[in-house]
């Protein structure tokens, strides 16, 4: 039986558990890597000497720009062309003296910031424009675009850390889904003793589990059909055998019957002799129809009713012993003690006492006594029949529809029909549940 799967396992809360999983390393390493990018733009890009280095360059390319140009000082458009060209680089011109600010621009407005500081941009450096001496303060912002490299660098690298422990998930439950695909295929194509593998414990697991069940269940009833069958050919071999010999006989003493040659007396020998195999015939049938209560049905319809257990054994025992008593059966019998209820149909129950009967009558020793006994255990009744075996190896039955006829009789009514035997004794053991009275 399969158990109840937790709601903590199953593959949704899976799905659950590695998102946020994922999810969680993904934006402790964009922290982490946004933490360490950044303290290495602090220390080395936005070193004095780095900076220095990009503003002295700053500083080339403009001059060139104004000598080739010929810009003049008071040309504030064309100084705005150029920093409009050059992202992250502020200009600051003033004149000789620094008596006035002619220009201001760049990719950062100086006028957010609170115009030019000495301390932020450094210091004035001297420039010649076509109308003279000028003095320009460098603005380089270009750390921004790396910081923003950094934020863009741990952001792709947290999603693609996400997307990776995603499809390794995915990955290890579509090996599963695809192994399990591969094992059912081959079940199907015939290969019932391949077992299906079951791994975890959640839905996939499951199926796999409810797939292998499947798969016993069907060698099961392979194996209970090919029992069936078995039991089948030797039971019409048995019977086709056993019903030609008295068949003959009863057909020739009725023939002799109606030929009319005979005495009275002949007449009367044929026709007692016809009964017997008639009887034999009758056996026989009474075989079949035990077959077909064994092999016929899957389920047995019982009428339960509810007896006191000591009353009912009494009249089955009685009977019993009034049956065997005329074919010189002797019995010692020992009864439960207290009372008890069974819940049971009396109609089989009697048919089982009729197939002990039957057994005693072939294959017990006459000479020696059956013993019965009835004790109550644990909630059970149980009724234990034991006699001694002849020594007639002829007479042993082959089929054994009888017990097996007994067997499931007890096993719709809940209990159990058990058989022990020796070379010596023959005992059958019957368990009924008990119920309160």
């Amino acid at each position: 039986m399969i158990k109840k799967l937790r709601l903590s396992r199953s593959l949704r809360a899976q799905v659950l558990y590695v998102t946020l999983l994922g999810l969680a390393f993904g934006v402790l390493l964009f922290f982490a890597l946004t933490k360490l990018g950044n303290a290495v733009i602090d220390e080395r890009y936005m070193s004095s000497e780095n900076i220095n280095r990009r503003k002295a360059k700053i500083y080339a390319q403009f001059n060139a720009y104004v000598t080739s140009q010929g810009i003049s000082g008071r040309d504030t458009a064309a100084v705005a062309r150029w920093t409009a060209t050059h992202d992250y680089v502020t200009i600051f011109l003033f004149s000789t003296a620094r008596e006035q600010q002619l220009y201001s621009g760049g990719k950062l407005d100086p006028a957010s910031t609170g115009g030019y500081d000495p301390m932020v941009h450094g210091k004035l450096f001297p420039i010649r424009f076509a109308d003279g001496m000028y003095q320009v303060a460098i603005g380089d912002s270009s750390q921004v675009r790396q910081r923003q490299l950094v934020d863009i660098t741990s952001f792709a690298a947290a999603a693609i850390s996400f997307l990776l422990l995603f499809m390794w998930y995915t990955e290890r439950l579509t090996r599963r889904i695809i192994a399990l695909s591969r094992e059912a295929a081959a079940v199907s194509e015939g290969d019932l003793e391949r077992a299906i593998t079951v791994s975890g414990d959640d839905e996939v697991s499951r199926l796999a589990d409810s797939m292998d069940e499947m798969r016993r269940s069907v060698i099961e009833r392979m194996g209970n059909e090919k029992r069936a069958w078995e039991a089948n050919t030797e039971l019409i071999t048995a019977i086709s055998h056993d019903i030609r010999t008295p068949m003959t006989s009863l057909i020739g003493y009725l023939g002799l019957l109606c030929e009319g040659n005979a005495d009275e007396e002949a007449r009367a020998q044929f026709a007692s002799s016809a009964y017997g195999k008639a009887m034999e015939l009758k056996d026989l049938t009474d075989q079949l129809f035990r077959y077909f209560l064994v092999y016929g049905k899957s389920e047995l319809d019982l009428n339960r009713e509810r007896f006191d257990a000591r009353l009912l054994l009494q009249q089955m025992l009685g009977e019993m012993e009034f049956d065997l008593t005329d074919a010189g059966f002797t019995f010692r019998r020992t009864d439960f003690e207290g009372e008890c209820s069974i819940e049971t149909d009396a109609l089989y129950l009697k048919r089982v006492m009729d197939n002990l009967v039957s057994n005693i009558r072939k294959y017990a020793d006459p000479a020696k006594p059956v013993v019965i006994s009835t004790e109550l255990d644990d909630g059970c009744l149980i009724l234990s029949i034991s006699n001694a075996v002849q020594h007639i190896l002829s007479r042993r039955e082959s089929t054994k529809i009888g017990l097996r006829t007994c067997e499931k009789i007890l096993e719709a009514m809940g209990g159990r029909f058990t058989v022990t035997n020796d070379e010596e004794h023959f005992t059958t053991e019957l368990r009924l549940p008990t119920v309160e009275s």
